[in-house]
């Protein structure tokens, strides 16, 4: 049922008794200890638990549950003198006691040496030189095969000698007790960057896993002069390597799965002083409205055995419906990175010639596609803007701008700044040109505009790595001072300049203003970080 692929596993015996590597975690006792099997295996204990179901095409369906997204309100950084003036600490970045952190560990270890449990060990970065050895112990054979999409897979020879640098242990069925042990709910996430050990308790969403490895690399990698990015990346036919910058829902998966291209990876890499690497070995994919036709590569990973369907509605034939968001509009799809026909063998690519920031802007303001200066660059990767739509969350009946620093705060154990000042460093060494995309609304707000068509973006993108938009004449927008190219080769011309899309360009203008002005209030928090060239890359009022 499983084809080959360029992943290599062990396979291990049903019930391997020999648990002494597990010692460290205080893991001996339990009798059912399933290490490293293998896809297949992992399908059959995923049937047999009861996690999940198969689909029309052998896909594997999981329905997660009460979370159907990460809590990040409920994550915790262990608050020890070693890394207490390196974290960020806010109210993303939360401190919480060792003693509490003790505690809950005894409670998890306790529980897993009295249940079965899984052991997988995989490598986070395709760059052997940087990447880190990851342990995750999961109660859940989902979570197991969850990592085996996610990350890269050790040979049989790695393996014999694999030693974990970090290690996760994950159960849903853990628990916390909020008066006692100092969390916000019954949900814990827990970071211990002195132990280089997380707890993900009380939540079946596997999205905490694979953020827990980023979060931990974004702390380690800025020391050793590594910048690491939530972007996508790829590489066109001229060898020229795009990354892509950009929160959920901005097309930062959709554009990187580009068949013209070869794919890098589609979420977190890292910048090193020889180019870019890829974290991880799989892609994890956002299938809401996902179709044959706008997203080809990716519509083909739902058919395919190994692939993971979460929260996805299936009809009575056990065919997924897409468009359904009855369990959540974060409907996801994981699967190995060679179940894209492009994507790279390798992981790596050379230093990126183009860096590109996504945003879906759903007041039409921002233009598809404009060139930013190292100044400008700056300030929008601290800002990280892009908007919520009504009808996706709760409460949320008109857009909202949001704005995640370095488009992805919540993985961001450090400054803004930290990582702001290394990428602007990077950008200047190897000559990178910076550009903003809006792949959100133009012609008017969400409700009165329309998206901008993926095939214009796409066209622009292609446009713009090969260089084709060096030498064409641009003008400045005035309020964003943002540098608009007059022309790009199949886009209409029209579509380039925003204002000129809306029926009432003074309108045009009062949204750019209320959108400026959000831009000012977000950055008031970074100000006293920022020196005054980032400060006047800002949207003039």
């Amino acid at each position: 049922m499983f084809e080959e692929n360029n992943k290599t596993t062990t396979m291990a015996p049903e019930h391997a008794v020999n648990n002494q590597d597990l010692d460290y975690l205080g893991l001996r006792n339990s009798e059912e200890v399933y290490r490293n099997p293998t896809p297949p295996e992992l399908y059959e204990h995923i049937i047999k638990n009861g996690e999940g179901i198969l689909t029309a095409d052998y896909a594997i369906r999981i329905l997660t549950g009460k979370y159907t997204g990460r809590s990040p309100k409920d994550r915790f950084i262990v608050d020890t003198p070693s890394v207490r003036d390196k974290v960020d600490w806010n109210d993303i970045n939360q401190p919480i006691d060792g003693d509490s952190f003790d505690r809950l560990y005894q409670k998890m270890t306790n529980y897993m040496n009295e249940t079965p449990f899984y052991v997988m060990d995989v490598f986070a970065g395709a760059d052997k030189e940087h990447r880190v050895s990851i342990r995750v112990i999961s109660e859940t054979a989902y979570h197991a095969l969850f990592t085996y999409n996610a990350f890269i897979n050790p040979t049989d020879e790695e393996l014999e000698n694999f030693e974990p640098e970090y290690t996760i242990i994950a159960s849903p069925n853990v628990t916390a007790n909020p008066e006692e042990d100092n969390t916000r709910t019954e949900t814990f996430i827990l970071l211990n960057l002195d132990r280089m050990i997380q707890l993900i308790g009380g939540s079946m969403y596997s999205g905490e896993v694979k953020k827990g490895v980023f979060t931990t690399l974004n702390y380690l990698y800025p020391g050793k002069s590594i910048m690491p990015m939530h972007c996508s990346a790829n590489i066109d036919k001229n060898n020229n390597t795009g990354i892509y910058f950009g929160l959920s829902g901005t097309g930062k998966t959709t554009l990187s799965a580009d068949s013209s291209k070869t794919l890098i990876g589609d979420d977190e890499h890292g910048w090193t002083d020889e180019g870019v690497f890829n974290f991880e070995g799989g892609c994890y994919a956002k299938t809401i409205e996902l179709s044959p036709e706008g997203e080809p590569e990716i519509y083909a990973t739902t058919k395919r055995p190994g692939t993971i369907l979460e929260n996805v509605v299936l009809d009575e034939q056990r065919r997924p419906d897409f468009d359904d968001d009855h369990y959540t509009q974060n409907t996801r799809a994981s699967y190995p990175l060679e179940y894209i026909p492009n994507a790279s063998e390798t992981g790596v690519g050379p230093h990126p010639t183009h860096v590109v920031f996504l945003t879906a802007d759903a007041f039409g303001i921002f233009p598809p596609i404009s060139r930013l200066t190292t100044e400008q660059a700056m300030y929008h990767f601290i800002s990280g803007y892009t908007a919520k739509l009504a009808g996706t969350e709760r409460g949320v009946d008109s857009p909202q701008a949001t704005f995640s620093a370095c488009f992805g705060a919540p993985f961001m154990p450090k400054h803004p700044a930290v990582y702001a000042e290394l990428l602007a460093y990077k950008i200047r060494e190897h000559g990178s040109k910076v550009w903003l995309m809006n792949t959100g609304w133009t012609g008017g707000p969400y409700g009165e505009g329309h998206r901008i068509e993926l095939e214009y973006t796409r066209t622009m993108l292609s446009e713009a790595l090969a260089n084709n938009l060096d030498d064409v004449e641009y003008v400045t927008e005035p309020v964003f001072g943002l540098q608009i190219p007059k022309s790009v080769d199949g886009v209409p011309d029209k579509v380039l300049q925003p204002r000129d899309t809306w029926s009432d360009p003074k309108a045009y203008d009062e949204k750019a203003g209320e959108l400026a002005q959000m831009f000012h209030d977000n950055f008031k928090k970074f100000q006293d970080e920022a020196d005054e060239s980032i400060l006047n890359a800002g949207p003039r009022l």
